[in-house]
């Protein structure tokens, strides 16, 4: 079956990122993101790489890095794409971004059921094309926000693949209520995201596991709300909850809401 909103979702990603890099000045390019050791331009050269391989395209040249950054083969793989790039100004990345995202979206329009079908790995296992441009989405648009937030352009916080995004990374709530924050048994949290994404969700414990639950036994014991921004930023890891406690309200058993909140990191 043929993805098409997730094509389009990409689409429009892409359509932004470029939007955003047409606007930025060599030195804005060499702006340091929240990803640690990392430029604007950097995250660019990254996102060429990964759709250069699912395009069949050569891996660039192994490099051996001892970035602290760099803790697994996908770390290793990424750093290779982006060393590769770094002596170049930030508009040659872009017009690579532009080229290769055209000739994605062309491989796209001619592909068919098989194409998204075809077997390979994916960074959370075994699956297909489609799974992988699934992650695609998540993995573009959050980069396109360390980008905007580098730059301080704002924006793109209510499209749809924010929306994809958000709700991928809040598959995760549960873990994060259950198992790292240790709510106890029987009790809920309530974690509400608004702004651009708008999200209601309560993980209730029961039987030593957390769980969403659409009406909780019982009045959540802990309420935890923020923006979609401040919710991507924790849930992406970009930087630690007392970078932007300012942006968190906290409800209920604050020392709980807090736990919650301090151990948000759902890219780990």
């Amino acid at each position: 079956m043929i993805p098409t909103d997730i094509i389009a979702m990409l689409d429009e990603t892409w359509a932004s990122i470029s939007e955003v890099g047409h606007s930025l000045t060599e030195e804005q390019w060499k702006a340091p993101t929240d990803l640690p050791g990392w430029t604007v331009q950097d995250n660019v050269a990254h996102l060429i790489g990964t759709e250069r391989v699912l395009q069949g395209l050569p891996h660039a040249p192994r490099v051996e890095s001892t970035a602290e950054w760099v803790r697994n083969d996908i770390g290793r793989f990424n750093e290779d794409e982006v060393e590769m790039r770094r002596s170049l100004p930030g508009a040659s990345i872009l017009e690579e971004f532009d080229e290769l995202t055209a000739l994605r979206r062309a491989t796209f329009a001619a592909a068919d059921d098989e194409y998204f079908a075809q077997p390979m790995m994916t960074p959370v296992g075994p699956g297909d094309m489609a799974m992988f441009m699934n992650i695609r989405v998540l993995d573009n648009w959050m980069h396109e926000q360390d980008i905007r937030r580098a730059v301080a352009q704002r924006g793109h916080l209510s499209c749809a693949a924010a929306g994809h995004t958000v709700d991928r990374l809040c598959l995760t709530i549960p873990i994060v209520v259950g198992k790292r924050a240790g709510t106890p048994e029987g009790a809920a949290v309530a974690v509400d995201i608004t702004g651009g994404v708008a999200r209601h969700l309560v993980a209730e414990v029961q039987n030593g596991r957390a769980a969403m639950v659409s009406t909780p036994s019982a009045d959540p014991v802990a309420t935890v709300s923020m923006d979609t921004e401040t919710f991507v930023i924790l849930a992406g890891g970009r930087r630690p909850y007392a970078d932007v406690a300012g942006g968190v309200r906290l409800g209920g058993d604050t020392d709980l809401a807090e736990r919650v909140v301090a151990n948000f990191n759902m890219m780990i």
